[in-house]
């Protein structure tokens, strides 16, 4: 990981086309702007995380959803 100090109103530069620029800073919450093209994706951590989960879980039936299933399809016959 690479750890730089910026102070408000500087940037960073990343590949040719993505600058983080340092808006605003009080006590420990830092606002940063994102300038970047709308063919990269620019997610916040936790929503990735949250949107993994939540995939997780719709695609894992829980096991009552599986048992209700089979039994359906057992009377079916």
């Amino acid at each position: 990981m690479l750890v730089l100090s910026r102070r408000v109103g500087e940037s960073v530069v990343i590949g040719d086309s993505v600058t983080v620029t340092v808006l605003d800073v009080r006590g420990d919450l830092v606002r940063i702007g994102i300038d970047a093209p709308r063919s990269v994706s620019v997610n916040r951590s936790e929503l990735l995380a949250e949107l993994e989960s939540s995939n997780r879980a719709a695609a894992s039936p829980a096991d009552e959803t599986v048992s209700a299933l089979a039994e359906q399809l057992r009377r079916r016959r």
